[in-house]
């Protein structure tokens, strides 16, 4: 008490305790005065913003994508057909070869000594023939004036139409042994890339077998096998045949997916379907032939065809993330007029480019939500705006990039 005596008495702190008792009130009037004012009202806050595309409808191809092994257009086994040591190998492995390009030399001695003696023997048959005529032309004469009796004269033609025959033997003679010496030289019969060669210089081939030296397979054009479930076709048949599908006129494209996921820059064109069903897997075999100018494409690889096998009339476009996919079905989020929103079935016919071919459960006008999901937990209502791919990834690109920096925090 005689504390607050001396400050009361004292005249230089007669304020200090009506300013104490003010700071706390204004405290509290500031703090009113930052409250929201919708808050303060009683107004609930604002519906969230969701991007939304509008769904029309357009002629969209039916795509396909189908699992595919590649194959080379042309094989061809580069076999000996003489017997013999090789001698010479004149390809480099794994290089491109023009059809008749020499490949391997096998030592042709042995049948350059037949070709030889076959000649000789053409040469005496040609001899013997031209003795024969002379002798059968000398004796027309003499049999005519009596000089000489008819079978000396038959014998005579006989014998010159003998000559002839022997010739014609000879010549073929020739024309064997010119062949078996031309198989000392084994070219390509096709042109193509040359795989490795399956024997070496001084190996002995073609002894009682055509012995295999090589593999030429032409890889321009390519074909690519694929298959394709039975119940599917029949169903895009069907689908056809009720008009929700228009044939694809002419050609079929199809398009090569990597296993990078690239996609292969030159188009092919369907060859045929198989006629006939697998019975163990139930599925059809189709071919398709693509141009490989590069060589890009190998045999054996693994690839993903994808087939435009008809189009669709009245399908919408919907881009993929829009769409949830499960057991009992896809479904999409339509926003009514209202800002409410709702779950809508829709049936899904295939993709392309990102997004999916709706041909069920959508109309032209609908309000598709595609960003903006994590914003409708708790909401009753949206402000639909208008969605941009372009948009979204720099978005996405910088919520990416602050992801590492607030996990080093």
């Amino acid at each position: 008490m005689s504390s607050m005596r001396r400050d009361v008495k004292s005249p230089g702190r007669v304020l200090a305790w009506p300013l104490l008792l003010a700071v706390p009130a204004a405290v509290m009037l500031a703090a009113c005065s930052k409250q929201d004012p919708a808050q303060a009202g009683g107004q609930a806050p604002p519906p969230p913003e969701v991007g939304i595309v509008t769904a029309a409808v357009q002629t969209v191809p039916v795509v396909n994508e189908l699992p595919g092994r590649t194959e080379a257009s042309r094989v061809a086994q580069v076999r000996a057909r003489a017997a013999g040591i090789l001698v010479e190998r004149r390809f480099t492995e794994g290089s491109d070869v023009k059809a008749g390009q020499v490949l391997f030399r096998i030592d042709p001695a042995p049948y350059e000594a037949s070709l030889a003696s076959a000649r000789a023997q053409l040469a005496r048959a040609e001899a013997s023939l031209t003795q024969a005529r002379a002798q059968a032309q000398r004796f027309e004469p003499l049999v005519k004036a009596n000089a000489i009796s008819q079978q000396d004269y038959i014998d005579a033609v006989a014998a010159a139409k003998a000559a002839e025959a022997d010739v014609a033997a000879a010549q073929a003679a020739v024309q064997t042994a010119s062949i078996n010496f031309g198989y000392a030289t084994v070219t390509s019969p096709i042109s193509g890339r040359v795989g490795r060669a399956l024997v070496t210089e001084g190996a002995l081939v073609g002894q009682g077998e055509a012995t295999q030296l090589a593999v030429v397979q032409q890889i321009d054009p390519m074909y690519v096998n694929f298959t394709q479930p039975v119940a599917d076709v029949m169903r895009l048949r069907q689908a056809i045949a009720a008009g929700k599908f228009k044939s694809v006129g002419g050609a079929v494209p199809v398009r090569v997916v990597l296993d990078d996921g690239s996609v292969h820059p030159t188009p092919g064109k369907l060859l045929f379907s198989d006629l006939t069903v697998d019975e163990t897997t139930g599925q059809i075999t189709l071919r398709a032939e693509l141009p490989n100018p590069k060589g890009t494409l190998l045999p054996g690889m693994y690839v993903r065809v994808r087939l435009e096998q008809a189009a669709a009339s009245d399908a919408i476009l919907v881009p993929q993330q829009a769409v949830t996919r499960g057991n009992q079905g896809d479904t999409v989020l339509v926003v009514g007029d209202d800002g409410k929103f709702a779950p809508r079935p829709v049936k899904i016919a295939g993709g392309r480019d990102g997004q999916w071919v709706v041909l069920e459960g959508l109309a032209a006008g609908d309000k598709i939500i595609v960003d903006g999901f994590q914003k409708l937990r708790g909401a009753t209502a949206v402000k639909p705006v208008p969605w941009s791919p372009v948009a979204s990834q720099p978005a996405a690109a910088a919520s990416a990039a602050s992801a590492p920096a607030s996990a080093a925090k």
